[in-house]
């Protein structure tokens, strides 16, 4: 009897002397708070607001990569635990000793997880025009839900340098190759002709004589501007005619229906593909009624397929350790995400680029549906399809209401985007 109580004194010994090393090792504040995105949260897209709020106010934050559907660690300072109530997110309390121990067990070689410090809020700018367009952009709700607060950018401002202001920069549904859109059909609207008209104004001012030129321009000074260290984000259209008015800027690929002018004969001969960021050899569509770009874009599923009870896209996993940054990006409470299409639905994988990353695939076809990669200081992402809770959206469509998509995993994927800049630049390493 007496052994037995020796040894379970050195066990206690020994538990409270390990204790007090993950302590060491791990500080902490008094008292921590754990904000979980597993399934049992409440409302995920409002926890990335709360994580943004905090890091507003001088807190760092921990992202726990792959720790309860990656989850985010806060000192618990001051109204944080009133914000988190007021925002109806779900969060738990944990002492010093829990905290810690959580820490260890992330950091630890045994589970495929990883802890990521943010500390800086980036700032967000978003590229859209003034006008207002008879859709709705998926960044701009989740922004605005999440209330998390951006700045709005175009032609003149990019143009004019104030990209140097802004760490983040999403491109709105917009056509960087000059056709409007190709929305060809609805030309003789109101808000199509509106369009244009702006667009053209717009290219005047600045000293070209087509809208092309001036969109190229704008592409031209957006790529300079991840090039130099700035994080781009893209989703439907304006990730493919970003690439393909790069690939075309010594070329003219815009029907005479747009620009008054034939395509040039010699059009795809004069595509240069090193200059565009994510694809390679994918051909121009020249016809001005087709809506469509290019075989970048795989097109809708076909109609046997187009349910949103049957279109689905599964992430990759990633090492959490070694591959912070798509582990960051993919980062969700659940590994099969719902379809949704656009007027760019999801990206032909022959066509990306060998050193682009997939983060996720269909589970239909052989494509692509999230891509990643960098350039010079800066890095891109591109997210295809319009609306990840309107499988469908049409011109005319009302907005979707975020508060009844609280926990949207389509929508998680743009929020982690918006909080990957926050990242210790170590971190970001690939």
């Amino acid at each position: 009897m007496k052994l037995v109580k020796e040894f379970a004194g050195c066990v206690l010994r020994a538990c409270s002397l390990v204790l007090a090393v993950l302590v060491v090792a791990y500080p902490v504040r008094g008292q921590d708070i754990l904000i979980p995105m597993d399934a049992g949260q409440t409302d995920h897209l409002k926890a990335y607001g709360v994580a943004f709020w905090a890091l507003e106010r001088g807190q760092p934050v921990e992202w726990l990569l792959n720790y309860r559907g990656g989850a985010f660690m806060v000192g618990n300072f001051g109204t944080l635990e009133r914000e988190l109530a007021v925002r109806g997110v779900i969060f738990e309390t944990l002492s010093a000793q829990a905290a810690a121990l959580i820490l260890a067990d992330v950091e630890s070689d045994r589970a495929n997880t990883a802890r990521v410090r943010l500390e800086k809020p980036p700032r967000i700018a978003v590229y859209a025009p003034d006008q207002t367009l008879p859709w709705d952009d998926a960044v701009l709700l989740a922004l605005t839900y999440a209330e998390v607060p951006y700045e709005m950018v175009y032609d003149e401002a990019v143009l004019r340098g104030d990209l140097a202001d802004y760490d983040w920069l999403h491109l709105h549904h917009e056509d960087f190759t000059g056709q409007y859109g190709k929305f060809y059909q609805y030309r003789n609207t109101s808000w199509y002709i509106e369009q244009q008209r702006m667009a053209e104004n717009s290219a005047a001012r600045h000293g070209f004589h087509k809208v092309s030129h001036l969109k190229l321009d704008v592409a031209q000074t957006i790529k300079r501007y991840v090039h130099e260290g700035g994080f781009l984000f893209a989703m439907c259209s304006g990730t493919d005619t970003f690439d393909i008015a790069l690939a075309a800027h010594a070329t003219d690929i815009v029907p005479a229906d747009y620009d008054g002018d034939a395509v040039d004969p010699g059009a795809l001969r004069g595509l240069d593909y090193d200059a565009a960021l994510a694809f390679t050899d994918f051909t121009p569509s020249f016809n001005a009624a087709e809506y469509e770009h290019s075989d970048i874009d795989t097109g809708p599923p076909p109609a046997q397929f187009q349910n949103p009870a049957l279109d689905y896209f599964t992430m990759f996993e990633f090492s959490a350790k070694w591959d912070p940054v798509p582990s960051m990006l993919t980062q969700n409470h659940v590994s099969t995400i719902r379809g949704f299409v656009g007027q760019t639905t999801a990206f032909n994988p022959d066509l990306i680029k060998p050193e682009v990353v997939v983060l996720a695939e269909s589970t239909l076809r052989s494509e692509a549906k999230y891509v990643h990669g960098s350039l010079g200081q800066g890095t891109f992402t591109y997210y295809a399809g319009h609306d990840p809770e309107d499988y469908q959206h049409f011109v005319g469509d009302p907005p979707t209401d975020l508060s009844l998509h609280r926990n949207s995993p389509g929508y998680r994927l743009i929020l982690n985007n918006i909080l990957f800049p926050a990242a210790r630049k170590e971190k970001q390493k690939t």
